[in-house]
C-alpha cells in the first residue's frame, strides 16, 4: 500500500517504517497521524514482523507537528467550554496513536538523525530503543511556541532520564545533544552518521527477530508493567506471563540451534482477527 507520509517494507521478519516527507522535515500533519495510526493497527493485528525499525528520510528525523495544522485551525477548536471538550478528545486520539508503539507486540527501534523535536520526541519516547546519529538532538519544542507537550513526552521522558533533567529541558526548550542523551539514558548508543545508525538498528532488529517471538513479547510486557508498578506486583505479573508463554518446544529448539550452530526456527505470533470472525 502506498502512503504519503511513510514508506513501509517488511523483509526477513523486520518491518521498516520510514518517515518520508523530507522536503517538510517529516513534519506531522493530519495525514501523518491518520497513516501512522492505520499502519500501527495493521502491524499489531497481523504481526507480519518480529521487530519494527522507525527511521526517516532527509537531514532531520522529524520537525514535530506541522505548524500549518495550527495556522489552518485544524488542531484546536476555539469557543465555549462545550466546544472545547472536543480538544480533550482530539488530544486523546493523538496520544493513543503513539501509545500503540508502546503496546505493539514487537520491539520498536528508532534510528534518529538531526532534529527530533516536539511531537517527534513524543514518538521516540514511546519506542523501546533509540539509536542516534552524532548530529541528532532532542528538544521539547512545544514550550518554545507557547504550548505544552501533550502527546507523551512529559509522561515518558522522566522515566527514561532523571526527573530533574527532564524538567530542565521541558521548561527551557533547550536542545539535548546526542552524546548527552546517551549519558542520560535517552539514547542507547550514538553512531557517526545516519547510515551507520540505521545499519545498527537493523542489525539489532535481525538479532531480536531470531529470538522466540513469544518470549520477546512477554519481556516487553514485563518491562512496561514494571515501570508503573511495585516490584512485588511486577513479580506476580511475571509469574503469570511465564505461565502463559512457557513452551518447551521453543526452549528445545533454542538449545538445538545453539548446539548445531544454526539459526533457531520459532513460530510467528498469530494474527489477531476481529472478535467473532471465523477462524
Amino acid at each position: 500500500m502506498a502512503y504519503r507520509s511513510f514508506a513501509l517494507e517488511t523483509t526477513d521478519q523486520i518491518a521498516h517504517l520510514r518517515l518520508n516527507r523530507p522536503e517538510k522535515f517529516n513534519a506531522m500533519d493530519g495525514v501523518f497521524w491518520q497513516e501512522l495510526d492505520a499502519i500501527l493497527e495493521q502491524l499489531q493485528r497481523d504481526a507480519p514482523a518480529r521487530a519494527l525499525v522507525i527511521s526517516s528520510s532527509g537531514k532531520h528525523f522529524c520537525a514535530g507537528m506541522d505548524l500549518a495544522v495550527f495556522e489552518q485551525g485544524q488542531a484546536i477548536p476555539e469557543g465555549n467550554a462545550a466546544v472545547r471538550t472536543a480538544l480533550h478528545e482530539q488530544i486523546l486520539q493523538l496520544q493513543r496513536t503513539f501509545s500503540r508503539l508502546e503496546a505493539l507486540r514487537m520491539p520498536v527501534i528508532a534510528a534518529i538523525q538531526g532534529a527530533c523535536v516536539g511531537g517527534a520526541l513524543d514518538l521516540v519516547t514511546a519506542c523501546d530503543i533509540r539509536y542516534v546519529a552524532q548530529d541528532a538532538f532532542f528538544c521539547v519544542q512545544e514550550i518554545n511556541i507557547g504550548l505544552v507537550a501533550d502527546v507523551g513526552t512529559l509522561q515518558r521522558l522522566p522515566k527514561l532520564i532523571p526527573e530533574a533533567v527532564a524538567r530542565e529541558y521541558a521548561y527551557s526548550g533547550r536542545r539535548l545533544p546526542a552524546v548527552r542523551a546517551r549519558e542520560l539514558g535517552l539514547a542507547n548508543d550514538v553512531f557517526p552518521d545516519q547510515a551507520a545508525t540505521l545499519d545498527a538498528a537493523l542489525v539489532l532488529a535481525r538479532e531480536i527477530a531470531g529470538k522466540s517471538p513469544s518470549a520477546v513479547w512477554a519481556s516487553k510486557q514485563a518491562i512496561n508493567y514494571a515501570r508503573e508498578h511495585t516490584v512485588a506486583d511486577s513479580l506476580q505479573q511475571m509469574a503469570l506471563l511465564q505461565m502463559g508463554v512457557w513452551q518447551s518446544s521453543d526452549i528445545m529448539e533454542a538449545v538445538r540451534a545453539n548446539a548445531e550452530k544454526r539459526a533457531a526456527r520459532f513460530d510467528d505470533l498469530a494474527p489477531v482477527p476481529p472478535f467473532g470472525a471465523a477462524a
